[in-house]
């Protein structure tokens, strides 16, 4: 079944559009944008999926440009709590595409995947001549198949997070969601979408419905004064949401950092609203008592956007956000002796969170331990991200390495399913090598200003490990020979080639060690005989990472080593799969 999943995705590999095509579609999307609703609806259609169908599913619809992943994944705790059966529809996944398809809190089984990828394709395969050879793109595709997977399996609620805008996005062909939301916004995905804040805002509310509930989080002032103007324009009533401190209870949630109360606050509204709704499509509540009661709203003095007022909190809304897991956000993994810090920020703000919140985590971690510690980044950002805008507040982490890498896994054993098309390897490389050295000047910008006010302390860049490696297994790799590097490889002929000036003990983690260098080349290397293997040496992959240098064992000897993982959700993703590849 493993190998029908493979094909499934392989198949599906082959809808992504590359570099070039990507960049056409670019400089057309203002003429072809507006076409992209009329032609999800003629796939829908091709597929067997009608409007009516749509309406059935009782959307929860979530746009916005930090926290929709979160937004939705508290609303998916929260109903399944309430004893609904959910399904979820978000991007990207993180280790295997079956994660954008959860069903009942959990993605879809390899085999009902390959299943449902099949009926799917197929029809659309067969149905393309006589729609002038036209077939969806991958994202569009796999919103598609979301669909029919919660008509299938016939789903509650189907919670939608929106890819890439509002507007003109796949999920944009919901026409009658039981309620919308709209987290906070920021400067993302800017040669698609405009280049501030207003524009951005213009196409978030483009999932606004006209007589649909919309709700949202404090927003800049440009922001909401547009938010504001086209729930006006749409006939929507659009509240903001409290924050959860009006709860006169602690809330314990399961996504760690401190944007999570805000998400949390906006997935509490979007399910009330959803369950009252839901009640007078049952027939067991009337419309005049569903949803949110403005009388008793509060006017916030943003555009005139009333703030709704709290929810009755339930037990089951409690425990749905207590008991809420999203992966790749603000998530911490200990593999090797390593504390590895992951989270999958890419944008100015949510970077500055994450920031917080590693400081915080990490200062705590070395305040219970007797060692110092030694401080890697493994950073990657892609698209059209400003990589210095980026990347100013992690120079402030005190890192004694920082090593970029593009979103690969494995440079060999490539996976289906975190195969990319759209860029090529060589310009992951360039774009590595410009993080390095934004990075670098960076740093030695702030050196010569903390020794200016003569700041104690104070590293300059010749004190920073700075490398660019070909992938995330080579950066962990990289990392994980801090925890190596006291011991000794006398009478070992692998350990001895690649460290023979370095004295090291014999142990089982070296064993694991290279057995998990050698996951990306399929091999398995036996410790104690070279029949049939070939003996790792200086010219070797290992070695080609700069694993270490003399300067560098002597600085990092007795610490322990905490990682902190970032810039790109893509990134994570990668390391995930290599960290749980080390783990098992």
């Amino acid at each position: 079944m493993a190998l029908l999943y493979q094909e499934a995705v392989k198949t599906l590999n082959t809808l992504q559009s590359n570099a070039q095509t990507i960049q056409k579609m670019r400089l057309e999307r203002d003429k072809n944008a507006p076409l992209n609703i009329p032609k999800m609806l003629n796939f829908a259609s091709r597929v067997g999926i009608q409007e009516a169908d749509i309406d059935r599913l009782n959307v929860i619809h979530v746009s916005g440009t930090k926290g929709k992943g979160s937004t939705c994944a508290y609303c998916e705790s929260i109903l399944r709590h309430h004893g609904y059966k959910t399904g979820f529809f978000s991007s990207p996944h993180l280790i295997e595409v079956r994660e954008r398809l959860e069903v009942g809190g959990m993605p879809i089984e390899q085999e009902k995947f390959a299943t449902y990828f099949w009926d799917v394709y197929n029809k659309l395969d067969t149905s393309k001549e006589a729609n002038d050879g036209i077939m969806p793109n991958y994202f569009g595709f796999l919103t598609l198949m979301s669909l029919y997977v919660f008509l299938k399996e016939s789903v509650d609620v189907a919670i939608m997070e929106v890819g890439i805008g509002g507007e003109y996005d796949c999920t944009n062909l919901v026409r009658k969601p039981f309620v919308c939301g709209v987290t906070s916004l920021g400067l993302d995905h800017v040669s698609i979408l405009g280049h501030t804040l207003d524009k951005i805002a213009w196409h978030k509310a483009g999932i606004f419905k006209p007589g649909v509930p919309a709700f949202t989080v404090p927003q800049p002032p440009e922001a909401m004064k547009v938010l504001a103007e086209r729930a006006e324009e749409k006939k929507v009533p659009l509240y903001q949401c409290p924050d959860v401190s009006v709860y006169k209870r602690p809330l314990k949630l399961g996504i760690k950092g401190s944007v999570q109360a805000q998400n949390a606050a906006l997935a509490l509204q979007l399910c009330n609203t959803w369950i009252h709704q839901y009640a007078v499509k049952q027939g067991k509540a009337t419309p005049e008592h569903s949803g949110t009661n403005t009388s008793h709203s509060v006017t916030s003095p943003d555009f005139d956007v009333p703030t709704a007022p709290p929810i009755d909190l339930s037990q089951q809304y409690v425990k749905g956000l207590e008991d809420c897991v999203w992966k790749g956000r603000n998530q911490t993994m200990k593999v090797s002796g390593v504390t590895f810090y992951i989270d999958g920020a890419h944008t100015t703000e949510s970077i500055q969170q994450c920031v917080d919140w590693f400081s915080e985590e990490a200062a705590s971690e070395k305040s219970n331990s007797r060692d110092d510690v030694y401080r890697v980044l493994i950073y990657n950002c892609t698209g059209d991200r400003e990589t210095s805008t980026l990347m100013r507040p992690l120079v402030s982490c005190g890192f004694d390495a920082a090593l970029f890498c593009p979103n690969i896994a494995y440079e060999t054993a490539m996976s289906a399913d975190q195969t990319n098309n759209t860029v090529t390897k060589e310009s992951q490389m360039r774009r590595c090598s410009e993080n390095k050295d934004s990075f670098n000047q960076m740093w030695q910008q702030r050196y010569l200003t903390l020794q200016n006010n003569q700041t104690s302390n104070v590293r300059s860049v010749q004190d920073l490990s700075s490398h660019t490696l070909p992938s995330i297994s080579e950066c962990i790799n990289w990392v994980c020979k801090r925890k190596w590097q006291q011991k000794s490889s006398r009478g070992n002929p692998y350990v001895s080639s690649l460290y023979a000036n370095e004295d090291y003990q014999n142990d089982v983690d070296i064993e694991n060690s290279f057995n998990w260098v050698a996951v990306q080349h399929g091999t398995h290397f036996d410790m104690n005989t070279t029949n049939g293997h070939q003996p790792l040496s200086t010219s070797n992959r290992v070695n080609q990472s700069n694993v270490v240098d003399g300067q560098e064992s002597k600085r990092s000897e007795k610490k322990h080593v905490q990682v902190l993982i970032t810039g790109s959700l893509h990134l994570v993703g990668g390391a995930l799969r290599v960290l749980n590849d080390r783990q098992s």
